[in-house]
């Protein structure tokens, strides 16, 4: 297997250090990627794209994805008053080709907006960031963290793209109807002593009441809800964190969150009993988190009941919910595809193009993903008017 020897005796000393000489699968899974050293997307093996890569994105096809995302910025920035700054502040921003479509697209489609236009990126990976300033050094883009930005300051719209799925989640198991958290320990007995030690999991008590306070939130109750002992599923309560920063450090805009994940009736169906944690490595899929140790990127999917409700608590009110299909074709992916019938290009791109851009609304595949919108800070005759991406296309 492909691990990376100092993560794993990092961990190995984490765990042998805590008090019960064990740590929550959230740690396990924080460490695994963002260990400031040597994890996945701190130590440059983070590998987006087709060739070589680990997985891709939306933003890998086309340039489409970014340009759609303009107009909709653009509409939001018209429903606002056009307000001078407007912010667009995308966390996470992979290999900056996000940002890059985005700004190219507006500084020659619609240069009033672009002008008006203050980037920021907060982004945790050096590797990914020094990438991004790279590729975005002819735009005026500025990178921070969330100490840089003052509470209640942003008008504009933070927004992500395959974000929140990376964040670390714990994981649970049901035994008896209890919920019994899923701890990582080393594995007592190993056959030679001189190998790196193996990783197991253990299960105990919650670490944190917040764990079934979560499920009050989402509205799912084990007892009454017909599930078996032995069901596993995850808890994302990093991304409730993340998402109270964002609204405390929102004046007046939205928030746009796109992702993979379900409402929290289909996330925990009882026919789902095994969660959704996946591990990614080389294009390939699996469910091991414990091989390939701070080589592959981990995902859960979002719950996207968690964002709309705990939103709600920070005050944040639900624009819409919608998949990414649907989306982009409300804001014109289905007459790009029909004007390829008029291009003038070799039949070889025309197919490759074609193909691209079905890909970003395949139901099957990216879009399915949710795309759900926040607001903070409109006033009522703004919340009136709605977003072309939330109209029902034609």
């Amino acid at each position: 297997m492909d691990s990376n020897l100092a993560l794993h005796t990092a961990i190995a000393h984490r765990i042998s250090t805590s008090p019960q000489q064990r740590i929550t699968f959230a740690e396990y899974m924080d460490m695994l990627l963002y260990h400031p050293e040597y994890g996945y997307y701190s130590s440059n093996a983070v590998k987006i794209g087709f060739k070589g890569g680990d997985f891709f994105t939306s933003v890998n096809l086309e340039s489409d994805f970014g340009e759609l995302l303009a107009e909709q910025f653009l509409q939001m920035w018209e429903i606002l008053g056009q307000p001078v700054p407007f912010y667009l502040v995308e966390m996470g921003a992979g290999q900056g080709l996000l940002a890059l479509h985005i700004l190219q697209y507006t500084q020659q489609q619609h240069p009033d907006f672009f002008s008006v236009l203050e980037y920021l990126i907060i982004e945790k990976s050096p590797g990914l960031q020094q990438e991004q300033q790279q590729r975005l050094q002819e735009f005026p883009v500025r990178w921070c963290s969330w100490e840089d930005i003052s509470s209640n300051s942003i008008v504009g719209c933070f927004f992500s793209n395959e974000l929140v799925d990376a964040l670390p989640v714990h994981q649970f198991i049901l035994d008896s109807g209890e919920l019994r958290e899923i701890y990582v320990t080393i594995r007592e007995k190993q056959v030679d002593e001189s190998v790196t030690p193996s990783f197991t999991e253990i299960t105990d008590a919650p670490s944190t009441p917040l764990l079934a306070a979560y499920f009050d939130l989402v509205g799912i109750n084990f007892p009454q809800g017909g599930y078996e002992d032995g069901y596993r599923s995850e808890i994302n309560l990093a991304a409730l964190d993340w998402l109270s920063i964002v609204a405390d450090r929102l004046q007046r805009g939205y928030v746009l969150t796109i992702d993979y994940g379900y409402p929290a009736s289909r996330y925990y169906n009882p026919r789902r009993s095994q969660g959704t944690l996946q591990c990614y490595y080389h294009h390939r899929h699996h469910n091991n988190p414990y091989i390939n140790i701070g080589r592959q990127d981990i995902t859960a999917h979002v719950d996207f009941t968690a964002l709309e409700r705990w939103g709600e608590s920070c005050g944040l009110e639900k624009v819409g919910f919608t998949q990414q299909g649907l989306f982009l074709m409300s804001l014109g992916l289905g007459n790009r595809i029909a004007a390829l019938s008029y291009q003038e290009i070799p039949l070889s791109q025309l197919l490759q193009r074609r193909e691209s851009l079905h890909q970003l609304i395949d139901p099957t595949g990216l879009g399915n993903f949710g795309v759900l919108i926040q607001s903070k800070g409109l006033p009522k005759h703004n919340t009136s008017q709605t977003l072309k991406g939330l109209t029902v296309p034609e």
